[in-house]
């Protein structure tokens, strides 16, 4: 196994990560998988920027309880940055208890963080957004 699919591998790993936090609702969890200084798209044109920010969009996000798929994931690596990109199906609920299903493509920048481990630094999980104006 190279070196750069065992990297692959763990950025895949810190994504599936974060995602099982997310949908356990663990907020640390989630704060934990980002750089205190990550920008996160929590809506098209809706961008947080900061751990307080972030953990604010995620506190609001909890509320329809989502669970997400990925359909694959592609990941290129440069030095100690990484992108990661992946299409994904979400179902939910709303508090009004209608059914959610949205479909989207995940575009993440990591970066190793001194300690080794891959953290966030720009989360856009609504890439799909611009196929759609092409």
């Amino acid at each position: 196994m190279t070196q750069d699919t065992l990297i692959e591998r763990d950025v895949i790993a810190t994504v599936e990560s974060l995602t099982q936090a997310f949908q356990q609702c663990d907020l640390q969890a989630v704060l934990g998988h980002y750089d205190t200084d990550a920008t996160v798209a929590f809506q098209p044109g809706m961008t947080a920027r900061g751990h307080g920010a972030i953990a604010e969009g995620f506190r609001m996000a909890f509320e329809i309880k989502p669970r997400f798929t990925y359909s694959g994931h592609e990941v290129l690596i440069s030095g100690d940055v990484a992108l990661h990109i992946a299409p994904w199906t979400m179902v939910a609920t709303a508090p009004d208890g209608q059914a959610i299903e949205e479909n989207g493509l995940s575009v993440a920048v990591l970066k190793r963080a001194a300690s080794g481990a891959w953290k966030l630094l720009v989360d856009h999980p609504h890439g799909e957004q611009l196929i759609a104006h092409a």
